[in-house]
């Protein structure tokens, strides 16, 4: 980072401290000659600091890094994802660059740490206390959210084989601060992350609830003389969507799986069953598998549900969301042509076939009864509610959708820039209750959940399978085999007969969880980091499907090639940004870049 940078931290957002969902609390600080005094006697001031770390997270929107990937193109000449998998990946030249905003956040929640507990909270010592508590545990949750992303992006192998992180700072830093600093290695950040959540834990509420009772108080908070009055002031619901501590254990289980994955496992220091530990503490505070949301696989597509949502509140399937607001943007860039859409992620033939059969087996098991000529009947029901085949029903009216070439504005390469080029179109995040006919244009409510119940719930399969194997359960009540059956049966698969071969191997279910994954997740900005973490292949040829009707009325598939995936082995790590080893001598660059 940049020395001027921090010549001066005289930052602030006047703000007030009832709030209603994450991205509503916080206007981004703004730099004015207040010195950093002020924040004692100002709380507005404070919450400016820590506030701005808040705009800064980076799952505040989806990427749609799958572009990057086998799962989808795009037909924007002009997406950086699709560049980057064509060959344009520098560190110089880096969408998933993550370098500059998370360690300015860093900075930022440095910054309010070291004077939290000298604001002016409140005029009542006990509340101001209390406060200082919560807000030093949102700091600490983030700053260790924020290291998970920074591990993600930039971690990785130097030249001499050291598997580093990023340089570890927990201090305030100014304009006489040494910002030359070497890398700590990833277990150091992977320490540091834990030593941040259980700081984080130690203060916040699992929830942030309203209580009725005195027996309701922790035990800590009420040594400090908390009563019901100054804990709903301070813990109460108004509070919702900030940083709670079923949040930072959520975090924590996707640090955790990231360090014992292949890529890191070897020198982060953690473990599968570490990581299913992690994961099962926060899948045991909603009841386990009972728990599971029965609708959330279908969670963008809940409408009355999403419309239905209060300030502050989530549905059963998320955690943690972003604002809810009123637009058409998705649809804008997604429905097809024909509706007045852009067409522009174009879901590829590669995903399309990662969806079982009906029966649950892979659609290249003969026991699965997929027919070639008839590609998309009797399929995993997920495959027509999140991909538009050709067919295939979209928008308010339903309007049947035909991908053959030379059919009009939907079909394969038919309008560059707007048609698919694979064959499909993307249906997950679109609602399909909006009209972008002009002279309509409707808009209706979105909002992005930064983490879902089913991620966490996958992160345990993927671990306890891992640590455990299939069915073993460790110390908990559920075993992988368990989650991945109530994934598929909530999707509509019960025949569980592929399940149970899968059972009798750790390889056989680490394939099927895998792909649960992919599918479960999809367009959500997992599996560009999924297949680098699992150092998977990377350079899987993006497919489609070319449809053509002969004079009998007989449609013909035939599988092709539509884009090449450039990637060397070495990226499999990110690179740390060109601009920062340039100014940075102690910085030592990852392997290759």
């Amino acid at each position: 980072m940049k020395t001027s940078k921090f010549k001066y931290l005289f930052l602030v957002a006047a703000l007030g401290l009832s709030f209603t969902s994450c991205d509503d609390f916080f206007e981004p600080a703004k730099e004015n000659n207040l010195g950093l005094d002020y924040m004692d006697k100002n709380a507005s001031y404070a919450e400016g600091v820590l506030g701005n770390a808040y705009t800064r997270i980076p799952c505040g929107s989806f990427p749609f890094s799958e572009v990057g990937t086998d799962d989808a193109v795009s037909n924007d000449a002009t997406n950086n994802w699709r560049k980057l998998a064509g060959g344009t990946w520098t560190s110089n030249n880096n969408p998933t660059e993550r370098w500059r905003d998370c360690r300015a956040a860093i900075t930022y929640l440095n910054l309010f740490l070291s004077r939290v507990d000298g604001v002016h909270w409140a005029d009542d010592d006990v509340a101001r206390r209390l406060y200082a508590n919560r807000e030093k545990g949102e700091a600490f949750g983030m700053r260790a959210m924020f290291m998970y992303y920074l591990l993600q992006a930039h971690g990785g192998y130097d030249d001499s084989g050291k598997l580093l992180g990023v340089p570890i700072v927990t201090t305030p830093e100014g304009a006489s601060s040494n910002f030359n600093l070497p890398r700590n290695t990833f277990a150091e950040c992977m320490k540091a992350i834990y030593d941040d959540c259980d700081s984080a834990l130690a203060l916040l509420p699992d929830k942030y609830t309203d209580i009725a009772s005195e027996s309701d108080i922790p035990a800590y908070y009420k040594q400090m003389g908390a009563d019901v009055d100054r804990m709903n002031r301070v813990f109460g619901s108004k509070f919702n969507g900030r940083m709670d501590a079923s949040i930072v254990k959520a975090f924590r289980s996707k640090a955790a799986l990231l360090a014992a994955s292949p890529a890191f496992s070897a020198e982060s220091g953690t473990t599968y069953q570490q990581a299913a530990d992690y994961a099962a503490q926060v899948l045991d505070a909603i009841g386990g598998i009972s728990g599971m949301d029965p609708t959330g696989w279908t969670w963008y597509a809940n409408n009355s549900e999403i419309d239905g949502l209060s300030n502050g509140a989530n549905p059963k399937e998320v955690m943690w969301r972003g604002e809810k607001a009123s637009n058409n943007d998705w649809e804008t860039d997604n429905y097809p042509p024909s509706l007045y859409g852009k067409g522009r992620i174009n879901p590829t033939q590669n995903f399309v076939d990662a969806f079982p059969a009906a029966n649950g087996y892979p659609i290249t098991d003969p026991r699965s009864d997929y027919d070639p000529s008839d590609p998309y009947s009797n399929r995993d029901p997920r495959l027509t509610a999140y991909v538009v085949v050709d067919g295939g029903a979209v928008g308010v009216n339903n309007t049947v959708i035909n991908t053959e070439k030379g059919s009009g504005k939907d079909g394969i390469n038919n309008e560059v820039g707007g048609s698919t080029r694979p064959g499909s179109y993307h249906r997950k995040l679109p609602r399909q209750d909006i009209n972008l006919d002009p002279k309509v244009n409707s808009k209706q409510f979105h909002y992005t959940p930064r983490i879902r119940y089913t991620e966490i719930f996958l992160n345990y399969a993927e671990a306890a399978n891992e640590a455990f194997g299939p069915k073993g359960t460790g110390t908990h009540a559920y075993s992988a085999y368990d989650v991945i059956k109530a994934i598929r049966h909530r999707a509509g698969i019960t025949d569980d007969s592929y399940l149970d071969e899968c059972a009798e191997s750790k390889d056989k279910m680490r394939e099927l969880i895998r792909n649960e994954r992919r599918i479960e997740l999809s367009f959500e900005g997992f599996r560009f980091w999924d297949l680098r973490r699992w150092k998977a292949p990377i350079t899987e040829t993006a497919k489609g499907m070319s449809i053509a009707t002969d004079n009998n009325g007989l449609k013909t598939y035939t599988p092709i090639d539509v884009e090449t995936r450039d990637y060397k082995d070495y990226m499999y790590y990110g690179p740390i940004p060109y601009s920062e080893m340039l100014k940075f001598s102690e910085l030592k660059q990852n392997k290759g870049w």
